[in-house]
């Protein structure tokens, strides 16, 4: 873009906005005010791309978000994106950026990848002054909040595991008590923002933020220390939709950012709704695999904003295949027909999964051409004939949206299927311990549930602030079907060991903390941060796509 102004016009002419809901953020960059959503016309498709269980060979899930957004605008159709922000801490920690990769990408990745447009620290300061004014009111004895029983955490957006067990309030500072720190995109403002309709709803869900509970274990409430008007005029600005663009100029709103692991997993509802107000067709993404982030959006998301999917996609690479099946992560160049197909019924899994909701479905094999076979992709594809799904090979990363034709084209063929009206998976009127079973049963492959005391002991605390009518969010290990990372592929007779909750009552959902889950990742041996470097006129190297 030559300027500001060239930028602003021809995204809002692609998008069909008038300019002046169109706010520019340096030159490549802007945001989208709330209010544009109120005079768009009748809403698109929207299309949600989901995984395969994770694995170290990667999946490319947000790079064929991408690329196939760029291939539906190459086939002539009308497209928008609509994505998470990426957190710093795995842009510096081990997984890096998420701008997607090759020719696939959005841009500017260094900006989105680091503090973009202020998002993420404006839900930090947001949250920490929460904590501030708790710790505030336990100082000067103005609140019934008992400080063994405090609950909000503080948050930075930074992978810190030494930050995960404080203790604050020493040598007269203020009340000595234990403390914790999460992630910035675990924070309970952060899914406030991702799931409000607007910033009166926003409100509302601040307001409704548990803090704690008094020594009688009564809740305790944002709304009781005054300072939520404080919190709205720090998020003035970040509630409204980022917009930027992918490499051959599709519109990309890109707002909000939790981790599906650990958090709601989604982007937030105002983008995704602009998105398809402003397009025929929106591809979205959710976190990690479809047991994750997808079964989130699905429960949480569309249950709170009315949204649902026309139709899904799950990427799957050769290689993630093979490591499913056994192979080693240095023997994955190999060509191994074999391993592909002992990694399939992982895959499966997740297939099986998405049908629960009873859309069209679509295997995007993201093809990594120096290493992938003929005979590797032939047996995904034979595989998914005899699943009755659709199945479509993408050169997203080498060739953008031109190697995603044919999936995209596949995709809006799936879009032709009836579907039913949508369903979640369960109903909020059964027990909390069966819409976790539910989860677990259906979606993991679990054979049961087991809750430990201390579980036990905080639904019973919840349920008698009549605080268990929500939606569950079960944050466990990405890295497998299981609560346990060490199970690859499809395990099977396995049990979710729910070890705690957390509440998330203005968000909208109750968090159920499985197997060794923590709520603050931390840095690997050697984080990605020492092979960042900058030059002296400002240009960034290193980072991770």
């Amino acid at each position: 873009m030559a300027d500001n102004t060239s930028f602003v016009q021809q995204m809002a002419a692609r998008l069909g906005l008038d300019e002046r809901y169109v706010i520019p953020y340096g030159r490549d960059k802007a945001k989208v005010d709330l209010t544009a959503l109120k005079e768009n016309r009748k809403p698109g498709k929207l299309i949600l791309v989901s995984a395969l269980t994770p694995t170290p060979a990667g999946e490319g899930k947000t790079t064929v978000s991408i690329g196939l957004a760029q291939g539906l605008q190459a086939t002539g159709k009308c497209v928008c994106l609509a994505l998470r922000e990426p957190s710093m801490g795995p842009v510096f920690g081990r997984k890096g950026g998420a701008t997607g990769g090759g020719a696939s990408s959005i841009v500017p990745g260094d900006s989105i990848n680091l503090c973009f447009n202020g998002d993420f620290a404006a839900i930090t300061s947001a949250n920490n002054l929460l904590a501030a004014v708790v710790d505030n009111a336990l100082f000067y004895h103005t609140t019934k909040l008992d400080p063994s029983k405090v609950t909000w955490k503080r948050v930075m957006d930074m992978n810190d595991r030494s930050l995960r067990h404080i203790v604050v309030g020493l040598r007269g500072n203020g009340v000595a008590r234990e403390e914790g720190f999460n992630i910035t995109p675990a924070s309970e403002i952060m899914a406030c923002l991702c799931l409000a309709e607007d910033r009166e709803d926003l409100r509302r869900r601040i307001d409704n933020i548990v803090v704690g509970f008094t020594a009688e274990d009564e809740a305790v409430y944002a709304r009781e220390f005054g300072v939520t008007d404080s919190l709205l005029a720090i998020l003035r600005d970040a509630v409204n939709p980022n917009l930027v663009q992918s490499l051959e100029g599709v519109p990309a709103f890109v707002h909000g950012g939790p981790f599906a692991n650990i958090a709601h997993g989604c982007n937030s509802v105002v983008a995704t709704k602009l998105a398809l107000s402003c397009a025929d067709y929106a591809v979205t993404e959710a976190g990690f695999a479809f047991d994750l982030g997808a079964e989130k959006f699905m429960d949480i998301k569309c249950r709170c904003s009315g949204l649902a999917p026309d139709a899904i996609v799950l990427v799957a690479t050769i290689r993630a295949l093979k490591m499913h099946g056994g192979t080693d992560k240095k023997q994955l160049d190999v060509p191994d027909v074999s391993a592909v197909r002992r990694g399939l019924p992982n895959l499966q899994a997740h297939i099986e999964s998405a049908r629960r909701f009873g859309r069209p479905i679509t295997v995007a094999v993201n093809l990594f051409a120096a290493t992938d076979t003929a005979a590797e992709i032939a047996a995904v594809q034979e595989f998914c004939a005899q699943m009755g799904v659709n199945c479509a090979v993408a050169d997203v990363f080498g060739r953008g949206g031109k190697g995603a034709e044919e999936l995209a084209q596949t995709v809006v063929q799936s879009l032709q299927e009836p579907t039913p009206s949508f369903r979640p998976l369960y109903e909020l009127d059964i027990t909390v311990e069966e819409r976790m079973r539910t989860i677990a049963t259906a979606i993991y492959g679990a054979k049961d549930i087991a809750l430990t005391r201390t579980a036990q002991k905080k639904l019973a605390l919840l349920e008698k602030n009549g605080l268990t009518s929500l939606p569950i969010c079960m944050a466990k290990t990405q890295n497998s079907l299981s609560d346990d990372p060490s199970l690859i592929g499809r395990p099977t007779g396995f049990t979710i060991t729910v070890r705690d909750f957390e509440i998330a009552n203005g968000a909208g959902f109750l968090v159920a903390l499985c197997g060794d889950i923590m709520r603050m990742p931390a840095l690997p041996k050697i984080p990605a941060a020492t092979a960042i470097r900058i030059d002296a006129q400002g240009n960034i190297s290193g980072m991770k796509g």
